[in-house]
C-alpha cells in the first residue's frame, strides 16, 4: 500500500476544523435562552408543563392548582403545592404530579393551606411565585434528579408542607368505569429521620395509558433544622409524630421552623424510581451544596447550550415562538437510566413517550437532526422495552405501556433511522420487534400496545368495525408495513420486504369509491366484517376511542397516505379532482391545524406539482394559528410535536415522516444555522425575507442549483449552505419532479 499525504489538504482540513470550532462557540454565545417563553402554550389547550427541569430531565417541579390540569398548571386557582413529576402538552387524563411541598406562613389547615398568587416567573431552569395567602416568596430551580426550593417568609414563623399522596386528579371525565383515564392512589408512605431529613414515597396507577402502578420516592433535606415537626394521613394531623406507614391512604409531614422572618429557608427534595437511598444519592450527586443561584445558572446554561444547536436570525416574535418551541420539544420523553425499577440493562431507559404517535411525525425527525445521541438512545431504549416487555411502546409512562392510539410506529421511527444513517441501532432486533407489532395480536386490552383488530387486518386486509378505531388504524397500519418493507429491504429480507410493500397498500380495502359529499367523490369507509360498507355512519363523527377514526374524520384520514401519495393521488382521480378535494377541505374548515393526522397535509399540493400552494397554504397557518400569548399553541403540545411542526416550517424545510425526504416550505426565518453535531453545520440564508414573501422562486444547495422542492437527508447530514430565495409571487420552481412515492417505477 502506498501511502501519499497531501499537506495542502491537511492544512485545509485543520483550518475548516478551527473555523468549525470557533464558529460554534461564537454561536453559543448568542444567549437564545432569553428568547424562550414556557408560558406559551400554558392555556388555551396547549397544557405545556411549567416550573423548572433540564433538558429530558426526570424531575419536573413546578405548580399544581387547584382543579388541575393535564400539566398540574392552571392561570385561573390557586396553588396548591409544588410537585416534583409532571408530563408537558398532554391531552386525555393526567399523570404524575407527586411529591408536592407547599410552604405556609403562620399556622396552616390541612383542610385548605392553597394560596393564591402573583409575579411568577418562568425561564428554562428556573421558577418563581409569590404566594399572597401564605406569605411567601418561592423560587425553584433543578437538575436532572433534584428540585431545589428557595423559600422567603413574610412572617417569623413558617412551616414547610410535604404531600407524599399527591397526585394530579385530571381524567375521571375521560375514558370507562368510575375513575375514567384518571390516577388513582395506591398508597403513600413518610418518615422524619431528623429535624432537617423527610424521606418517603407515592404508589399511584393508572391515568391515561390505564397504567399499572408507578412508585416515587423521594429524600428531602432543608439548610436548617425545624423548631417542630408532625406527619398527617388522610386530614389528621399527629404533631411530634415521625412515621405514617402505607395503608392506602395519603400521608404527609411537615416542618416548623421560627425566626424565618425576611429570610431564607433552602430545601432540597431528590427522587427516584428505585428507592429512597437512591433519592438521596441523586442528591449528593447533582447537588452537593446549597447555592442555589450556582444550580440555577448551571441549569440555564444547559438550557442555553440545548438550544443553541439551532441559530436563526429574524424578528422578535419569530424567535419568542421558535426558541419556545425549541424548548417544548426536549421536555419528553424522560432519561431514567439508571433508574428502571423493572429489569436490570445496560441500555438506557427512557419513559413518557406520551405518544409516539405525536411525535414520530415531527419531534422525533427534529432530535434525530439537532441531538442525534439523545435520539439514539431513546431508540436503543425502545428496543430495550421490546426485549423485556415484549412489545414497542406507541405510548409509554409510568414504566408502563399504552395507550396505542393508531399505529405501531416505532416502525417508523427505525425505518426513518435506516435511511438517514443511523448506525448505532440493532436494525436486526428492530425488524423483529416490527414484524412481532405486525404479526402476533397483543390479546387483552388492544389499547396498551401492538396493533387492536389485527386478526382482520391480516385476513380481510383491513380491520372492520368489530374493533374501535377500525379505519384509521387501517391507513396507519399500511403506513407502519410500508416502514417494515423499507428496513426489511435494507437488510436483505426481500421476501418480507415483498410481502409488506404488498401490504402498504392495504388502505385501498377502505376507500369507498362511490360515497360523496362536498361534492367530492372517493373516501376512506368503515367496512364490516363480511365486507360490506357501514350503514346509517355519521360521516362527520369525531372522537376518540370508541369511534372509527380517532381525533379526526374521513376527510382527514382520507388523505393519510404519506408513504404513497402518487397512489392516492389517482386514487382520487388525477391532478385537477386532488387538487380540487385540497382545495375543498381547507376551505370547509375540515384541515384541524392542532391535531396529527393533518400535520402533512397542506403539503400535499407539492405531489401534483403546486409547490406554490405548499408554500401559501403553511405560510398562513403559521401566521394565523402561532403567536406569543398564553395560548399561542392551535392544539396540545404533546410533548413538542406542535412546536417542532412550527420549527420545521419555520426553517423552510418539513419531513416526511418514515422516510429520508425533506419538502420545501415557506421559511420565516431571514437565516438559521443548525449543529448537526461533530463540526458539521447547516446554514440557511434566505434572500428576499419579508412577510410578503412566501414563496421560494429558486434554490440551491452547496451552490449546486436545486430544481426539486424537495431533497433527501443525505445532502444535507455531513453539513450544507441552502439559500432560499424568495418573491411574492410562485413561479415554476419545484413543480417539475415532485417527490417519490411507493408506487414510482424502481
Amino acid at each position: 500500500m502506498k501511502i501519499i499525504f497531501n499537506i495542502t489538504m491537511i492544512k485545509i482540513t485543520f483550518l475548516s476544523l478551527g473555523i468549525g470550532i470557533a464558529f460554534l462557540n461564537k454561536l453559543k454565545a448568542q444567549n437564545v435562552i432569553q428568547h424562550a417563553d414556557p408560558f406559551i402554550g400554558s392555556e388555551g389547550g396547549g397544557h405545556v408543563f411549567i416550573g423548572s427541569c433540564l433538558p429530558f430531565g426526570m424531575v419536573k417541579l413546578g405548580p399544581d392548582m387547584v382543579g388541575h390540569s393535564n400539566s398540574g398548571y392552571r392561570s385561573d386557582s390557586n396553588i396548591e403545592g409544588f410537585s416534583h413529576t409532571h408530563v408537558s402538552g398532554t391531552g386525555g387524563g393526567a399523570k404524575y404530579g407527586n411529591i408536592s411541598v407547599m410552604p405556609v406562613s403562620g399556622d396552616f389547615d390541612l383542610a385548605d393551606y392553597t394560596s393564591d398568587w402573583e409575579n411568577e416567573k418562568n425561564t428554562p431552569g428556573y421558577f418563581s411565585v409569590d404566594l399572597k395567602k401564605n406569605k411567601v416568596k418561592a423560587a425553584l430551580t433543578s437538575t436532572h434528579s433534584v428540585g431545589f426550593h428557595t423559600y422567603t417568609f413574610e412572617d417569623s414563623k413558617g412551616h414547610v408542607l410535604i404531600d407524599a399522596g399527591h397526585f394530579l386528579l385530571t381524567g375521571l371525565e375521560y375514558g370507562h368505569g368510575p375513575f375514567g383515564e384518571a390516577q388513582q392512589l395506591v398508597g403513600s408512605e413518610i418518615k422524619i429521620l431528623s429535624d432537617t431529613e423527610i424521606q418517603g414515597y407515592a404508589r399511584v396507577r393508572s391515568g391515561w395509558n390505564y397504567g399499572e402502578a408507578y412508585t416515587v420516592y423521594f429524600y428531602a433535606q432543608t439548610d436548617q433544622p425545624a423548631s417542630a415537626f408532625g406527619t398527617w394521613k388522610g386530614t389528621k394531623k399527629h404533631p411530634d409524630n415521625t412515621v405514617e406507614y402505607d395503608s392506602g391512604e395519603k400521608t404527609g409531614a411537615y416542618f416548623t421552623f421560627n425566626n424565618l422572618k425576611e429570610k431564607q429557608l433552602q430545601l432540597k427534595v431528590g427522587i427516584s424510581f428505585l428507592s429512597a437511598n437512591k433519592a438521596r444519592a441523586n442528591i449528593e450527586k447533582e447537588i452537593p451544596h446549597w447555592d442555589f443561584d450556582t444550580t440555577k445558572t448551571e441549569a440555564q446554561k444547559t438550557w442555553e447550550d440545548a438550544l443553541s444547536k439551532i441559530m436563526i436570525e429574524g424578528g422578535d416574535e419569530l424567535k419568542t415562538i421558535f426558541y419556545t418551541g425549541l424548548y417544548h420539544s426536549m421536555l419528553m420523553p424522560v432519561d431514567r437510566t439508571g433508574e428502571n425499577p423493572l429489569w436490570k440493562s445496560d441500555q438506557p431507559y427512557y419513559d413518557d413517550y406520551y405518544a409516539i404517535w405525536d411525535t414520530f411525525r415531527t419531534t422525533n425527525p427534529l432530535l434525530l437532526l439537532i441531538n442525534k445521541e439523545k435520539h439514539i438512545e431513546m431508540l436503543q431504549s425502545l428496543l430495550d422495552i421490546y426485549t423485556h416487555d415484549n412489545y414497542m411502546p406507541d405510548a409509554r409512562s409510568g414504566n408502563a405501556n399504552g395507550r396505542t392510539q393508531g399505529g405501531s410506529n416505532c416502525d417508523i421511527l427505525f425505518a426513518e433511522a435506516y435511511l438517514k444513517g443511523i448506525k448505532e441501532i440493532d436494525y436486526s432486533i428492530a425488524l423483529e420487534a416490527m414484524l412481532k407489532n405486525a404479526e402476533v395480536p397483543p390479546g387483552g386490552n388492544e389499547q396498551q400496545e401492538g396493533r387492536g383488530g389485527l386478526r382482520d387486518y391480516n385476513t380481510l386486509g383491513y380491520v372492520s368495525t368489530d374493533f374501535e378505531r377500525s379505519a384509521s388504524r387501517t391507513v396507519e397500519y399500511a403506513n407502519c408495513d410500508h416502514a417494515i418493507a423499507t428496513l426489511a429491504k435494507g437488510l436483505g429480507k426481500k421476501k418480507i420486504a415483498a410481502q409488506y410493500y404488498k401490504q402498504a397498500s392495504n388502505w385501498v380495502n377502505l376507500w369507498r369509491e362511490d360515497y360523496e359529499d362536498r361534492n367530492t367523490k372517493g373516501f376512506i369507509y368503515p367496512r364490516l366484517s363480511d365486507g360490506k360498507w357501514m350503514t346509517n355512519y355519521d360521516f362527520m363523527e369525531y372522537g376518540y376511542w370508541p369511534v372509527k377514526f380517532y381525533e379526526g374524520r374521513s376527510w382527514n384520514y382520507s388523505f393519510y397516505v404519506p408513504h404513497d401519495v402518487k397512489a392516492l393521488i389517482a386514487k382520487t382521480g388525477g391532478k385537477e379532482k386532488f387538487i380540487k378535494r385540497l382545495d375543498t377541505f381547507f376551505a370547509e374548515g375540515l384541515y384541524d391545524v392542532g391535531n396529527e393526522p393533518d400535520f402533512l397535509t397542506p403539503a400535499w399540493y407539492t405531489y401534483v406539482g403546486e409547490y406554490g400552494q405548499t408554500a401559501k397554504r403553511i405560510h398562513g397557518i403559521m401566521r394565523k394559528n402561532f403567536n406569543t400569548k398564553r395560548d399561542g399553541l392551535p392544539g396540545n403540545d404533546d410533548s413538542g410535536a406542535m412546536s417542532s411542526w412550527y420549527i420545521f416550517h419555520a426553517m423552510g424545510f418539513y419531513p416526511v415522516a418514515g422516510q429520508d425526504v425533506y419538502l420545501v416550505t415557506s421559511p420565516l426565518v431571514n437565516s438559521a444555522k443548525i449543529d448537526l453535531g461533530k463540526g458539521a453545520i447547516v446554514e440557511i440564508e434566505v434572500k428576499n425575507a419579508s412577510d410578503n414573501n412566501m414563496y421560494v422562486t429558486s434554490m440551491t444547495i452547496n451552490d449546486t442549483v436545486w430544481k426539486k422542492s424537495w431533497f433527501q437527508h443525505k445532502d444535507i447530514a455531513k453539513g450544507a449552505k441552502i439559500v432560499f430565495t424568495m418573491g411574492a409571487e410562485p413561479n415554476d420552481w419545484g413543480n417539475a419532479q415532485v417527490p417519490p412515492s411507493m408506487s414510482d417505477p424502481k
